[in-house]
């Protein structure tokens, strides 16, 4: 079973053809590479989404380049198990909701998918808001009308998805180097200490409580849940294996594309941070808001940076919120066995959006909201898929080795002591150790 739309067309008869050559061994090279790309690209927008512009523009602004080292971090995390859910679609033929459905007794896989759902709409809510946030902007529209016109252009995503899996691909990578292309830009306008930065790299350091809470908000909106159902979705059918031999070559790809999609949205990430800090730390700390960011650097580093950090929060708010939608589709499709179209639950996500706006809560005040929900929501995915994946009863001799397990359960036990953390911060519930967080 597919994601419902973006399976219904799959990969031509010639690139299917070319993929066997691959497998077959009859077909080496970069280009032959290239063929297997596309699922991690997919999943990486999660990572550059307007969630990520949020907590990295207040870590750069608050703390310099201090919190460089947590972006590296939290991307090491999100690599290992974008990797694990990649690895769970192409050993078993199933997505993580799927497997869930398969494992797991009714009352409990009612109630993961009910968190889940929560998650992929909470994510939605953010990744729509902040498309129309930079849409708003960019121009000079009211709120509402830069969401009515974000609908339109996420809807028109969603439609080439019925193409199969290429187009879809092409469209969310392209999406993706408009993102990293405007931070280029921005560190080539920014007065960036790179000296510092690599300090920064190289000595982690948290300067004081609140750092530690920024800290946690930026691996709470790093590894988000949607993104780990959707990646074992993605690779499930994409190049269906016929063989132990030929799972290996796929698993070997997979494993090398989550890295490079990864590394490149982690690197994205620190260009935020880098610019954030270039900008606003001296004389402009307290910026933490996505709407203060743009109207600051008009005056800081002159319109043409303002206009492309717009134009790069429109690009991942569109795109990311494109692929929470497809998430979505899948986690319902996989714990319950029903589907709607894609419009039609494009159209339902939307909903809470604007009532958000239509009641006058401050639009950055429900990104960071959003972020809550994402943490109680993340352990969801995360245990299940550290459980299925060192399960040699589901995954055979492919089952995670000693080392690649012992990464996996202590990543886990790091988000879920982090996001507990922000979560009584959130609600202000006293840490010890923490005294004025």
């Amino acid at each position: 079973m597919m994601i419902h739309g973006m399976a219904s067309a799959n990969l031509t008869e010639s690139t299917t053809r070319q993929i066997r050559e691959v497998l077959a061994g009859r077909r080496r090279g970069p280009r032959a590479a290239l063929l297997f790309a596309g699922p991690a690209v997919i999943a990486s927008i999660a990572y550059v989404d307007p969630g990520n512009f949020a907590t990295n523009i207040q870590a750069g602004a608050s703390y310099g380049y201090a919190l460089l080292w947590v972006v590296v971090l939290a991307n090491a995390i999100a690599m290992l198990f974008q990797a694990l859910s990649a690895k769970l679609g192409v050993v078993t033929g199933r997505n993580l909701a799927e497997m869930c459905r398969e494992r797991f007794p009714a009352p409990v896989r009612y109630l993961m998918w009910a968190v889940s759902e929560f998650a992929a709409m909470a994510t939605d809510l953010a990744e729509f808001l902040g498309g129309a946030i930079g849409l708003s902007l960019l121009l000079q529209l009211p709120l509402l009308a830069g969401m009515a016109v974000t609908a339109v252009a996420t809807l028109a995503v969603l439609a080439f998805q019925g193409r199969g899996f290429r187009p879809m691909e092409l469209i969310i990578g392209g999406f993706v180097a408009i993102i990293g292309v405007s931070y280029v830009a921005e560190l080539f306008i920014a007065p960036v200490d790179w000296a510092a930065a690599g300090r920064a790299l190289a000595r982690p350091s948290l300067p004081d409580a609140k750092a530690l809470t920024i800290a946690v908000g930026i691996i709470g909106a790093t590894v988000m849940p949607h993104a780990i159902y959707l990646h074992s979705g993605l690779t499930q059918n994409r190049a269906p294996a016929r063989n132990d031999a030929e799972r290996r070559k796929l698993l070997r790809f997979s494993a090398w594309e989550s890295v490079i999609a990864l590394a490149a949205a982690g690197a994205v990430n620190i260009a935020m941070v880098i610019m954030a800090s270039a900008a606003f730390h001296a004389g402009h700390a307290d910026v933490a808001e996505i709407e203060t960011a743009y109207h600051s650097l008009t005056p800081l580093l002159g319109g043409a940076a303002a206009s492309v950090f717009l134009v790069s929060l429109l690009a991942s708010g569109i795109s990311s919120s494109a692929v929470g939608t497809l998430a979505g589709q899948m986690i319902m499709q996989g714990f319950v066995g029903f589907r709607i179209p894609i419009w039609m639950r494009r159209l339902a996500t939307m909903l809470p959006a604007f009532v958000v706006v239509t009641m006058g809560v401050n639009a950055t005040d429900a990104l960071v909201y959003s972020q809550v929900v994402l943490s109680l929501a993340l352990p969801v995915p995360v245990i299940a898929l550290v459980l299925f994946t060192r399960d040699r009863a589901v995954m055979r001799e492919f089952a995670n080795g000693r080392l690649t397990d012992a990464a996996a359960i202590a990543g886990t036990l790091v988000i879920l002591a982090l996001n507990a953390v922000l979560l009584l911060q959130t609600f202000h519930i006293a840490i010890p150790g923490l005294a004025g967080a």
